[in-house]
């Protein structure tokens, strides 16, 4: 069963708020590395009031953000492998960094490997030197 959780306005939370995340939300977080945006990070866990879980946790998630670079290996098999703990309704945002920056993925490799995964890429947005691509089952919404 899908937790209702209030949506916060873009407008008032700089990047976190293009992320759809609202306070109380279970998210975990893939592929953290020292690389990582880690002003982006505690902006959400301060909007959501905890900490991101890691890939060791056992629990439903809302959302994973998943970190994701040139090299990092199969992104197919990373997204089966973070829709496993998702809820109904759950969503995955794989940020990468943006172009010209190291490690840089070309966003035709995120648009391509998410449906293999069973996920429909919704939207992408600019999160400062990463850019983020919000991902959803491709049954949401079917009966």
């Amino acid at each position: 069963m899908r937790r209702s959780h209030p949506v916060v306005s873009t407008t008032e939370d700089g990047n976190v708020g293009k992320l759809g995340f609202a306070k109380g939300m279970v998210i975990q977080e893939l592929g953290w590395d020292e690389d990582t945006d880690d002003d982006l990070r505690a902006d959400i866990e301060d909007l959501i009031d905890a900490e991101m879980l890691d890939d060791d946790a056992i629990d439903v998630m809302d959302a994973v953000v998943l970190w994701w670079r040139d090299g990092d290996g199969d992104l197919v098999d990373a997204l089966v492998d973070a829709i496993g703990p998702l809820a109904e309704g759950g969503f995955i945002w794989v940020v990468s960094p943006k172009t010209g920056k190291d490690g840089y993925v070309d966003p035709s490799e995120i648009a391509e490997a998410a449906p293999t995964a069973g996920l429909s890429q919704t939207k992408v947005v600019n999160l400062g030197d990463w850019s983020g691509s919000r991902l959803e089952s491709r049954a949401r919404g079917r009966r």
